[in-house]
């Protein structure tokens, strides 16, 4: 399953996604002189050898491989294991090589060869991984058994997979299952070639990984916990999750896109990474969420009186109703009333007359505009009636009209 890649917005992992310490692996195959016997009239070698080369061609690059065989070089030597091929990167060809030239011979000391194999990948110190394709049961251990224990105990993280090839011996059929339960591993049985085929092509493939996707509001930011839709596309079919917070997906080693919608206010973020052997979560980062906020107030006012504003919003500890200059900054203002005042709040109008903006301020770590609206301050109509003379030193009545705001005379 692949994922159509995106163009990643930002993306933050929390554990190195493509690991280094990919389990190396060594395929042990028998070379015992049983693999002469016949299947369909084919010797149940050339099946192996043909079937090992169809699987070399579809394992990656990157898979580090050996190969150790048994009993194919002396008959009844319970001693005569080898390592052809050390694991390494890029060995197919030596592989391919070695397994054609087998001529089946001897014994069936599968149990060490296995230690042999786990040995050769260093089981105690890395990750390691054995793959055994035998016909028949052990003819030299007397308790396989014992063996894949003391194996899983004294490894890092070793894991026995086990194909039984043409098998029809119970007590050979318990042997196997053995090995492999003791260690984690998986048992099959083929009993042909596409059998085979198949069995190999199943304990070689990669092991799924659980991802995990969380997402934040803004960089560093606590997570989110609900009211997301996570979108993926693995081969162009098109997977989403209904609305959640974090989600979880096991996925094979390879490149992927994932991308993330806000509810709230329809906000994304998507981003491509690639996934290796260990399990990682994955961080995409949305824009802090803006609370929704309303004011209501008259379109225009007369410079330097006082008028009622409504507001709706968080109403956070200090957030505040202001009237500043239209485009000046947030921390600018004329006057202001905090909101823990109630609804409506009183504002003086400046005494001069101009363009203004009405703005709910969310007073949190940073200073945000959550909603503003425009207020134009009109000049005051004013008149006075008084005589037109009068006696030096005399008083006089003067009768006036206009705004009578505080500071007026």
């Amino acid at each position: 399953m692949r994922f159509l890649a995106a163009l990643g917005l930002l993306a933050c992992f929390s554990t190195p996604l493509m690991a280094q310490d990919r389990a190396s692996a060594v395929l042990v195959l028998d070379g015992s002189g049983s693999m002469w016997g016949q299947i369909d009239g084919v010797a149940k070698i050339t099946i192996a050898q043909d079937v090992v080369g169809d699987l070399l061609q579809v394992i990656p690059e990157e898979q580090a491989l050996g190969l150790t065989v048994y009993g194919h070089r002396r008959k009844g030597d319970c001693s005569d294991i080898e390592t052809l091929v050390a694991p390494g990167m890029g060995t197919r060809d030596a592989i391919a090589a070695a397994v054609n030239a087998i001529k089946p011979k001897g014994k069936t000391p599968m149990t060490d060869a296995v230690i042999a194999a786990a040995q050769s990948l260093r089981y105690t110190e890395e990750k390691a991984t054995v793959i055994l394709v035998s016909d028949g049961i052990e003819t030299c251990n007397p308790d396989p058994c014992a063996a894949a224990r003391a194996l899983e105990e004294a490894g890092v993280d070793f894991t026995a997979h086990v194909i039984g090839f043409n098998v029809n011996d119970p007590s050979a059929v318990a042997q196997m299952q053995c090995l492999a339960a003791e260690t984690g591993g998986t048992f099959r049985l083929a009993d042909d070639a596409a059998e085979l085929g198949e069995a190999l092509e199943i304990v070689v493939a990669p092991e799924p990984v659980t991802v995990s996707f969380r997402a934040t509001e803004g960089q560093n930011g606590a997570e989110i916990g609900s009211g997301l839709i996570w979108n993926f596309a693995p081969e162009g079919t098109g997977q989403q999750t209904a609305p959640t917070g974090s989600t979880q997906l096991a996925l094979l080693p390879g490149d992927y896109s994932v991308s993330v919608l806000r509810l709230a206010d329809e906000a994304t973020a998507d981003a491509r990474f690639t996934v290796g052997d260990t399990a990682a979560t994955i961080t995409l980062v949305l824009p802090e969420l803006t609370p929704a906020a309303t004011l209501e107030a008259p379109a225009a006012a007369v410079a330097g009186s006082e008028i009622e504003v409504a507001w709706s919003g968080p109403n956070n500890s200090d957030d505040y109703i202001a009237l500043a200059a239209v485009g000046s900054d947030v921390n600018e203002e004329f006057y202001y009333e905090y909101t823990n005042a109630g609804t409506p709040v009183t504002l003086r109008m400046p005494v001069e007359p101009g363009a203004y903006e009405l703005r709910y301020i969310a007073n949190g770590n940073v200073k945000k505009i959550l909603a503003s609206r425009p207020i134009t301050g009109t000049a005051p109509a004013a008149s006075l009636e008084a005589p037109e003379t009068a006696v030096a030193g005399s008083e006089i009545e003067v009768t006036w009209m206009g705004p009578g705001n505080q500071d007026d005379y």
